[in-house]
């Protein structure tokens, strides 16, 4: 999973645009000759670029319908299943790793996804800069990087600043998503989404998988070892 986020002291969007902890490394992976050509050839068609401007997410998709933000999706087979499943919804998905963007182009292109568009841009900077104030219906987040080693945690994606900032984008009565398989980062992403005053958990504390995600092969795996998986949903709350 791969975005940025503020460092913890950050308040203001001044600050936040000079400087922020990114939650990524791009590293140099491997990327098939598919995936390059799908990027190349497909990007234009499906993807949205980056500009410091707001961006009219109606025009952008061509119709109003809700709209629905992913935030990191790695290599983007959930996504392209969740969004082909809710053809009444349309998805913007956010990725930096070009491996995951491409085989994500070449989902969409097989399978003739209409509902679907990709930036392959810091999370952070398109939220401040591109993304309108009470835009979304709804914000997907699988399976952040957990940052696991305690020296790493202060780049986890669920930090008080970006969390203050996602949700002004967020309608009231909009939700917010989130899935990790580690337990610590279960437990600060509940503190942290709990001690937001527009939000509102859906359930006492973790929520049982909602039909939309789907289960992906590694979650499977890691759910016959008897590895957990934590989801929580809550609600924008406010007028």
């Amino acid at each position: 999973m791969s975005v940025a986020i503020p460092i913890t002291h950050m308040t203001d969007n001044a600050e936040l645009k000079n400087r922020h902890i990114r939650s990524f490394v791009l590293r140099q992976g491997r990327v098939s000759p598919a995936q390059q050509r799908a990027v190349e050839t497909l990007l234009p068609r499906f993807g949205i670029p980056y500009t410091a401007q707001p961006l009219d997410l109606d025009q952008a998709f061509g119709r109003t319908a809700p709209k629905i933000l992913e935030i990191g999706f790695g290599m983007g087979d959930s996504t392209a299943t969740i969004a082909q499943a809710h053809p009444e919804n349309d998805y913007l998905a956010l990725e930096v790793h070009t491996p995951g963007v491409g085989n994500l182009l070449k989902l969409i292109d097989a399978q003739q996804i209409a509902n679907l568009r990709i930036m392959q841009h810091d999370a952070v900077e398109v939220l401040r800069d591109m993304v309108p104030d009470n835009a979304l219906d709804g914000v997907h987040i699988f399976f952040p990087d957990p940052w696991h080693k305690a020296r790493h945690n202060k780049r986890r994606l669920i930090q008080t600043p970006f969390i203050a900032q996602l949700v002004r984008k967020i309608k009231p009565g909009g939700y917010i998503h989130v899935a990790t398989d580690w337990q610590d980062y279960a437990e600060q992403v509940l503190a942290v989404l709990s001690a937001e005053p527009l939000l509102e958990n859906t359930a006492a504390d973790y929520a049982p998988r909602p039909d939309y995600r789907p289960l992906t092969k590694f979650e499977q795996r890691g759910l016959r070892l008897g590895h957990g998986v934590w989801d929580l949903v809550l609600r924008r709350t406010g007028a």
